[in-house]
């Protein structure tokens, strides 16, 4: 596992109600990589996309099926065995667009 890896849970989540979803990493690469470290943070996927700036819009292209949103307001921690599919990474500019999302999110901007 690395960060910006797009995964699909195999089982039904409750925050989710009770259906699978979708979640990217984001947990840095030695903690998601780790083999020894059990849970990764991970930012939801929501399927309606509300247009904030803690969002990074993702699709088709990304391996989704339909255009979605990673919302970085519910960051949440997840156990890796959790996340059994992988569906795919990043794209370099998504990558920089959920940097600033989890900036935005966390506060992290002046």
């Amino acid at each position: 596992m690395k960060w910006g890896e797009i995964y699909r849970t195999r089982e039904r989540v409750a925050e989710r109600g009770l259906k699978p979803g979708f979640y990217v990493i984001v947990s840095r690469d030695f903690i998601a990589g780790h083999e020894d470290v059990s849970t990764v943070i991970c930012a939801p996927v929501y399927g309606e996309v509300l247009g904030l700036r803690t969002e990074v819009v993702i699709g088709l292209d990304d391996g989704l099926p339909r255009e979605s949103a990673i919302r970085c307001d519910f960051l949440t921690l997840l156990f890796k065995r959790r996340l059994a599919g992988f569906v795919g990474t990043l794209a370099m500019t998504k990558q920089q667009e959920l940097r600033r999302a989890l900036a935005n999110a966390l506060q992290l901007t002046p």
